[in-house]
């Protein structure tokens, strides 16, 4: 097999490289169907699926709470998935979610609106949006294990936080298709078939990253797992078995979920609302500095990456929190501006200090559970902290902005979840370097001592 040199000028396989394609595709797909939706119901869903009349911040609530039913869901496929996932590997559960999210995604596109169908629109989109998050809910888990099983030991972070990069790419597709559209059709035409584009438009992208996943394979170490359970049929797997024995890894891993959540979706879909209805900002405008940021968020994922195998996964998620803490207090007054340098920094800003948290994720939480419940333990880590966390950030930002008519309770908010995550950072082990077999080797150890093998 071929070698070459990776950034930090060790020698890495094509078969590596291979796996971080796949991951990166997949994820690619699923984000840009993800924050399309993110987007359109900030811009869109609030006028065409409820009743006329509502009021803008009532409609707008509404669209968002719709935009939170996915994060609901993302629990309950992260505890599927993750369960298939370690009994029949990484990749065809992979292969799986992203075929559903892309069906879906589609059916969107075709929903009637609440002027022909009435009531039944926005129960349809709430049933599109589970089963899409659903499947979102099971694409992370596997996408970043796929790599980070693969990854050397000495560079898992910065391996492992390419499947993260590849959110801000999803992202720059969806606000690139977004931005054609609305700058080549005029503003009724958009809003009555225009955005329905953009969702039909998941099918190719879907087919290009299905295809992409049938080329790599699940790395030995899974394998090997899978191997032994088999051989070991009293050795179980799954949720319950991995918050009978590693309680401490899953909540630890919700709390370092809490605050990057929230600040994630405050950054990229509460700023939409609060530059177009508080600012006045125009719609094209709004799309093209979300653009330069997830532009720069792709670019500076890696470097964390890097950074966490150099100083360690802990210094570099406390500078995040306590960054992500004061970020509110600073950002939405640069909003206010109405500078688009300083609106635009302040997207930026806050995208680079979400970066310091979100990219050492895949490996603080890989490194945390053994391989045969690996799946199961960093996607209910993850995923679940989704529904107190990033889905109810917008809602809770916009009510609170049309309560208060201020930006500071916002900033509160933020900060109090921040400081949540700073607590759980400072209480996570440094698992920097580690070999993921020596987890196995001490799960092994763990369960010979309870008789079970």
């Amino acid at each position: 097999m071929s070698v070459t040199n990776d950034s930090t000028g060790g020698p890495i396989s094509t078969g590596l490289k291979r796996v971080v394609v796949a991951s990166m595709a997949g994820t690619v797909v699923e984000w840009y169907e993800f924050f399309l939706y993110a987007t359109a119901a900030t811009l869109v869903f609030n006028k065409v699926f409820f009743a006329e009349g509502t009021s803008e911040a009532s409609g707008l609530i509404a669209a968002l709470l719709t935009y939170a039913v996915g994060f609901v869901a993302r629990p309950l496929g992260g505890i599927v998935f993750g369960h298939f996932g370690d009994k029949y590997g990484r990749k065809k559960l992979l292969q799986f979610a992203i075929l559903l999210v892309g069906a879906v995604t589609f059916l969107m596109g075709c929903l009637p609106t609440y002027n022909q169908i009435g009531v039944w629109a926005p129960i349809l989109l709430v049933v599109l949006r589970f089963m899409q998050g659903f499947a979102v809910g099971g694409e992370w888990g596997g996408a970043v294990l796929l790599v980070a099983e693969h990854s050397p030991d000495d560079r898992r972070g910065f391996w492992a936080s390419w499947p993260q990069a590849a959110v801000p790419v999803g992202n720059m597709l969806a606000t690139v298709v977004l931005l054609v559209l609305t700058g080549v059709l005029p503003e009724d035409a958009f809003m009555s078939w225009g955005w329905r584009v953009a969702f039909w438009l998941s099918a190719v992208v879907v087919l290009i990253g299905y295809y992409i996943r049938t080329k790599v394979t699940d790395a030995p170490i899974f394998v090997a797992a899978q191997e032994e359970v088999e051989r070991v049929k009293a050795v179980s797997y799954g949720v319950f078995e991995v918050l009978r024995r590693y309680p401490r890894g899953v909540f630890t891993a919700m709390g370092l979920r809490f605050a990057e959540n929230i600040m994630y979706y405050l950054v990229v879909t509460f700023s939409i609302v609060y530059l177009k209805t508080h600012v006045g900002a125009d719609t094209g405008d709004i799309l093209w500095w979300l653009l330069a940021a997830h532009a720069v968020h792709f670019v500076v994922i890696p470097q964390v990456g890097r950074l966490s195998d150099h100083f360690g996964r802990r210094p570099v998620y406390i500078v995040g929190a306590i960054l992500a803490g004061t970020w509110g207090f600073f950002a939405f007054p640069m909003m206010n501006s109405g500078s688009y340098l300083l609106i635009m920094a302040a997207i930026i800003l806050g995208l680079i200090i979400h970066a310091l948290m979100y990219s050492p994720q895949p490996a603080i939480m890989a490194e945390m559970f053994p391989t045969r419940m690996r799946y199961s333990g960093v996607s209910l880590g993850y995923q679940v902290t989704s529904i107190v966390a990033g889905s109810l950030a917008p809602a809770i930002a916009t009510w609170l902005l049309d309560r208060f008519g201020s930006s500071v309770p916002i900033a509160l908010y933020l900060a109090g979840a921040a400081a949540i995550t700073l607590v759980a950072a400072l209480f996570t082990r440094e698992t920097k370097g580690l070999d993921l077999a020596t987890l196995d080797a001490a799960d092994r150890e763990q369960l010979s001592r309870a008789g079970v093998v």
